[in-house]
Parts: structure tokens; sequence; C-alpha cells
């Protein structure tokens, strides 16, 4: 199984307490962490990075993790896996961010000590491709 050295992962959160805390926990297992504030941001960024895999929050001002998702999808000419980190924790949303078009879901509150195995097993599954 083929593994990523230092993976860039794309962050796309509005909460700056958030980003800080999956910032620290990723950094700490060797990951290099970009973030976006907003799906504007998002865009520009990738612009000028390709990420190995997008972790999305759904709840996001001017376009919301959702909408973002799908026009990613369509856009992008790589196949970047998107996993919603979300804490839309409902009966279906699970299903609604996956028909949305992300790869995965991770709920919130995050647990800090699986995280890291939670990102790389969608790694992982991106390089079995």
């Amino acid at each position: 199984m083929e593994t990523l050295q230092n993976p860039l992962i794309l962050y796309v959160e509005d909460n700056l307490d958030n980003r800080i805390l999956v910032r620290r926990i990723l950094e700490a297992e060797g990951f290099q962490v970009e973030e976006a504030s907003s799906g504007p941001e998002a865009f520009e960024k990738l612009k000028t990075i390709t990420p190995d895999l997008i972790l999305m929050d759904i709840n996001l001002p001017e376009i919301d993790g959702y909408t973002l998702t799908s026009t990613l999808k369509s856009q992008l000419t790589t196949s970047i896996p998107i996993v919603a980190l979300t804490a839309n924790v409902m009966k279906g949303d699970r299903e609604k961010t996956l028909q949305a078009g992300c790869d995965g879901y991770i709920q919130k509150p995050i647990d800090v000590d699986a995280l890291p195995n939670q990102v790389r097993s969608f790694l992982s599954s991106k390089t079995q491709g």
C-alpha cells in the first residue's frame, strides 16, 4: 500500500478555533495543512495548491459545504477526496453529505485521537483507487 509522505490537507472551516485544533492535531502527525475560511477562499487556494484531501465544514458562510463540494467535484481536474467534517449529525445528514459528493463523513466534535487515522484511511483509499 502506497503511503503519501507529508500529505497536504485543505481544511475549509469558518470557525478559527476548529481550524487551530485540526491544524495542531494533523501537523503533529506529519500532515501539512492549508486553511480556507470560506468557499471563495477555498477556490482561491485551489488555484495554487493541489491537496491530497479536503476536509469540508458544511455550515459555511456564503456557500455552504454541500454546494461547495458539488461545485468542486464538477470543476476539479483531479479526484481529490472531500470529507465532510461537520456538526450536522441528525438522521439523514450523513447521506446528504455523500449525495453532495463527499467521499466520507467525520462528525464533530472530533475525536482528537481518531482524527489522524480517519484522515489516513481516506488517503489510503485514494492511493489504492
